[in-house]
This record gives structure tokens, C-alpha cells and sequence, in this order.
């Protein structure tokens, strides 16, 4: 784009300092401008040049600045986000956590929020997939390194983020490092596909599941 405007600007001034020619009587040839204008008139074509230069550079300027304005518009990983409806990484974090933050504890009468299992830092906003989808991890804290509801809780922070968002999304689910004693089984169980699906089929731990998850009336 911008070389295409410099070269209509050359050649716009090309065609102002070049003059018809005229034939003389005497059977010479002389510029119409250097014979009407002397040297008053080759004074006038230099400052006409330098403002069309001035003028130039100028368009050429603002040129350059809206397409690099245009280029900053949703490049990168924010440009999905935003397809989405997110301003930037921080706010999808910050809208899944306030998703997470009402779970209930399915032993104790509080909060994952309450109980420090769940918290803003725990959730991370990773690079998209090849096709393009968002890539959300959230790692989560047990009260124990023995909990044996470490597989609910982690089930019950996907489907409660699964529903809650009104778009698709890749979450990765993780205890955090050392927490727990089988942590890297129950991880492998609570983003395995087929798994959830089957633990979602049994009528009693889906009922634990809509319980711990449901919003308080």
C-alpha cells in the first residue's frame, strides 16, 4: 500500500517539473515554463516541489501508522479472546474463577474458595490449539495428600466450567505438583474423556457432582 502511494506521488511530480515542448521559428525547442516563467517561474516550481515533498512524507506518515493501528487489532493470542468475548487472557481467567469459586466442598460445609483448594493463580490461560481452540489450565490444591474426594473435586471443576462457559474450550486439570500421594493417576482420570463420561453415568456420583456445583438460591 505504501509503495503504491509513493509512486503515484513520484509520478504526480514528474508530471508538474516536465513541460510540453514547443518548437520555435529558429527551429529550436524550449520549454513553455522556462519561456513563460524565467526565473521567477523555475523559484515557483521549487517551492510547489518542496510542499508536494512535505506533503508526501506527511500522507506517507500517517499512512505507515494506521497500518501498523490496524495490524495491532487482534493479533496474536488475543484475537481468539476476543472472537470470544474476552478482553484479555486475565479476564477469561477471571471469569472462570468466579465460575469456581461457589463449588462446595463435598464433605465440608464451605467453599473450594473457602478452603484455599481453588484459587486465581491456579488458572492459566495456555497457548491455543492448532485448531484454534482455547486452552485452559487449572490446577487445584486438596486439604490432604491422602483426600480420597480428590477425583470428585477435579470433576466437578470441569463440568462446573464446561457449562458455565458459553463456548468450547480444551481444559486441563491438574493437582498442584506434591500435593498429593496418587496425583498422577487421579490427573490422568480427570482429563480423560471416556472416564468422565462413565463416572457421569452413575446416578450417585452425578448426584454428588450437581449438588457440590449448583448455584445457592
Amino acid at each position: 500500500m505504501l509503495s503504491y502511494i509513493k509512486r503515484k506521488l513520484s509520478e504526480s511530480d514528474s508530471g508538474v517539473n516536465s513541460g510540453p515542448t514547443v518548437t520555435s521559428s529558429c527551429g529550436g525547442s524550449a520549454s513553455s515554463g522556462s519561456a513563460a516563467g524565467g526565473t521567477s517561474g523555475s523559484s515557483s516550481s521549487g517551492i510547489s516541489t518542496s510542499g508536494r515533498s512535505n506533503n508526501a512524507d506527511e500522507l506517507v506518515r500517517k499512512t505507515s501508522q494506521m497500518s501498523m493501528d490496524e495490524e495491532a487489532i487482534a493479533f496474536g493470542e488475543d484475537a481468539l479472546l476476543h472472537e470470544l468475548g474476552y478482553r484479555n487472557a486475565t479476564d477469561l481467567q477471571e471469569t472462570i474463577y468466579d465460575l469456581l469459586r461457589s463449588i462446595r466442598d463435598p464433605e465440608k460445609p464451605c467453599t473450594l474458595e473457602d478452603l484455599n483448594v481453588i484459587y486465581e493463580d491456579g488458572i492459566f490461560v495456555m497457548p491455543p490449539t492448532r485448531s484454534n481452540v482455547s486452552v485452559v489450565r487449572i490446577e487445584f490444591n486438596p486439604t490432604v495428600p491422602h483426600c480420597s474426594l480428590a477425583t470428585l473435586i477435579g470433576l466437578c471443576i470441569r463440568v462446573k466450567v464446561e457449562r458455565g462457559l458459553p463456548h468450547n474450550i480444551k481444559l486441563d486439570i491438574y493437582i498442584k505438583k506434591g500435593a498429593h500421594q496418587t496425583e498422577e493417576e487421579i490427573n490422568k482420570q480427570i482429563n480423560d474423556k471416556e472416564r468422565i463420561a462413565a463416572a457421569m453415568e452413575n446416578p450417585n456420583l452425578r448426584e454428588l457432582v450437581e449438588n457440590c456445583i449448583k448455584d445457592e438460591e
